[in-house]
């Protein structure tokens, strides 16, 4: 999708001069708005992008997407616009920005003549998005990308009522949000129990996908070489991708993985950024585990996946775990807590195990389990899940069809 986007040049966006109009005659129009989309931010902006691929290809869509820049701009493909609002960072959540041009937001939605626009953020895009559109004839949908009652939960050793009014307060949050939308989507069930935990029922359940042409065990082939370019040691090897963030509680993970690596020799690696990157490296394994910059390039990415034997997907409130499925589809079978939408993927495939939430010794003990195990049948498993049930064609045919039935309703 970034190949096939062309930019068409940084502009005001408050200029009068509008842009012409991709696709005029599209049966179908959709414009995603979202705060979480950064450079280095990982799934919901392969969902954006790829969306961008599978619209690309059928002349009757259309898709705009809107989201945080450093500087305004506005780029173009073969029926998709993306538009970049200059934005501030927001604290302490890189790469992210705020969205703070309501103005802009409203000149763009009714310049581009949405059947239809999905909010991927839950904070200030949808009242910006709401107030832009009540003048319009446009239903709203919501994709619920960020576990907002489990995210606002303090971590442990925390005060019980605090946690309990925060949680309280969240959940009469999202039930005001709801009140914006025609439909919430979902990509797992673990996420559809939440929010029918705070009472919103209105939902409907797409999974998310995968790049099979990218994501496959055939780069298992040269696994050696990839190990040897991002400085991954030799042996079994075990990997975490993705942003270091508390909720990941990847803490949890270093605590077991001692007593992992003195019983199956079984390194580990964690490959990304974020915010508690320098309390990792001073955990007491710190040294034993092999820090990687973020991986943005794709290819390589799914080098990494493929290059490894085993995937760890430790957070334990992800509304879906794209990471895992990709792991899956690259052959590599999944280690994962058994909270979130992960253990989803892992029971449905059999490609991996599952630990207790919060417990190393657990973690440990499947660790060792599965490394005892067959991982390249396993690994096989996974691949014919993700090829059955998480084609990207697949998943957008899915949600296209609901963006249909929200329309015809």
């Amino acid at each position: 999708m970034a190949g096939a986007l062309r930019r068409v040049g940084h502009r005001r966006l408050s200029s009068r001069s509008a842009l012409l109009l991709l696709r005029a005659d599209a049966d179908l129009a959709v414009l995603d708005i979202t705060e979480w989309f950064g450079e280095t931010s990982g799934g919901i902006r392969t969902y954006l992008l790829e969306k961008g691929n599978y619209v690309s290809t059928r002349p009757w869509l259309r898709h705009t997407m809107v989201v945080p820049g450093v500087t305004d701009s506005v780029t173009d493909g073969d029926g998709v616009r993306m538009y970049r609002l200059k934005g501030p960072p927001i604290p302490r959540q890189r790469p992210y920005r705020f969205m703070l041009a309501p103005r802009s937001v409203g000149r763009i939605i009714r310049e581009e003549r949405p059947s239809l626009v999905e909010v991927g953020s839950p904070f200030l895009v949808p009242w910006i998005v709401a107030h832009a559109t009540r003048t319009l004839d446009v239903p709203l949908v919501s994709f619920y990308h960020t576990n907002l009652t489990q995210k606002l939960t303090p971590r442990r050793g925390s005060d019980g009522l605090v946690s309990r009014a925060l949680i309280n307060g969240s959940s009469r949050y999202l039930r005001r949000l709801d009140r914006l939308f025609s439909l919430t989507i979902v990509a797992s069930s673990y996420s559809a129990t939440e929010l029918s935990r705070v009472g919103i029922d209105r939902v409907a359940h797409v999974p998310l996908g995968v790049d099979l042409e990218c994501f496959t065990p055939s780069r298992r082939a040269y696994a050696s070489d990839t190990r040897e370019r991002f400085g991954l040691p030799e042996g079994p090897l075990a990997a975490f991708v993705g942003r270091f963030a508390g909720e990941k509680e990847l803490d949890v993970v270093l605590d077991g993985w001692a007593e992992v690596e003195r019983r199956s020799g079984a390194r580990l690696a964690l490959v990304g950024a974020g915010p508690i990157e320098a309390r990792l490296r001073a955990h007491p394994y710190g040294p034993r585990v092999t820090f990687v910059p973020f991986v943005q390039d794709r290819e390589a990415l799914a080098d990494v996946l493929a290059a490894l034997d085993v995937y760890v997907a430790a957070g334990p409130i992800e509304t879906f775990g794209l990471s895992a499925i990709e792991a899956m589809a690259s052959g590599t079978p999944v280690l994962t807590v058994s909270e979130g939408a992960v253990v989803e993927r892992v029971q449905e495939s059999g490609a991996g195990v599952v630990y207790a939430r919060r417990e190393p010794a657990s973690l440990a003990e499947e660790a060792v389990k599965l490394f005892q195990q067959d991982l390249v049948s396993l690994g096989a498993r996974g691949r014919a899940y993700a090829e059955a049930e998480h084609s990207w064609s697949t998943v957008f045919d899915r949600l296209f069809a609901v963006y249909r039935s929200v329309l015809g309703r």
